[in-house]
């Protein structure tokens, strides 16, 4: 497990946002965990919104960028099961020591971890349009 989570750390790279004495255990673990895991799984959580919009949205790609924006977070935010496949994505990560606090306060950080999704996507929202051509 050791090795795991020693190879985890390294192949996620560094804290991402500023973390010192007066962050929050949460703040901290966004900052430590969620970020970097975020910026790396940042492909494959365009792709999984890539299909499931072809597959529950298929007007998706020919709306306007205001509904783009809306139709990423009622997604995310609705849709339970889409939900929880993001999640996983994202806590197949953690170490076991991460998970461990995750476990303590997982209804918080789900909260903070699905903003940040819902933040990435509606930034790089052009990418869905490429798709569309």
């Amino acid at each position: 497990m050791a090795n795991r989570d020693l190879f985890l750390n390294e192949f996620r790279g560094e804290t991402l946002g500023t973390v010192n004495s007066q962050s929050t255990s949460d703040e901290a673990f966004q900052n430590q965990t969620l970020r970097p895991i975020l910026k790396l799984q940042n492909d494959l959580l365009i792709a999984v919104f890539i299909n499931y919009a072809h597959k529950n949205r298929p007007d998706f790609f020919s709306s306007s960028v205001e509904k783009k924006l809306i139709t990423i977070e009622n997604a995310i935010q609705k849709d339970i099961k889409f939900r929880n496949s993001l999640k996983g994505i994202v806590i197949g990560l953690f170490t076991i020591e991460e998970y461990q606090n995750y476990i303590q306060n997982s209804s918080s950080l789900n909260k903070r971890m699905m903003n940040l999704v819902i933040d990435r996507l509606k930034n790089q929202v052009q990418l869905f349009e490429l798709e569309a051509n």
